[in-house]
């Protein structure tokens, strides 16, 4: 019987989620607990339900004022939010 090489076992675990198609939904769900994270705690504060469908980070505002603000840092945000995630997830956020 011959040995074959040692994976790691999150490399296994990867490759099972992906096989399975289970590691799109779970990086959806990454993507929308690392908004906090992303964003800030004020402005995690500040903001509502977060959801997330076809690439899109739908974020309710729960101040106005800071819709403007957000729409300028828009491309930072989804930048901060893949990289916490760790995978090109977010294609846009849509603030409403």
């Amino acid at each position: 019987m011959r040995r074959r090489k040692a994976l790691p076992l999150g490399e296994i675990i990867r490759h099972y989620l992906r096989q399975e198609g289970l590691e799109t939904p779970l990086n959806e769900v990454r993507a929308i607990k690392a908004w906090p994270e992303a964003a800030g705690p004020l402005v995690a504060r500040l903001t509502g339900d977060v959801s997330f469908r076809h690439g899109i980070l739908y974020v309710k505002i729960t101040r106005p004022a800071l819709r403007q603000d957000l729409m300028m840092e828009r491309s930072y945000l989804i930048s901060k939010v893949n990289a916490a995630v760790g995978a090109q997830v977010v294609q846009n956020i849509v603030f409403y």
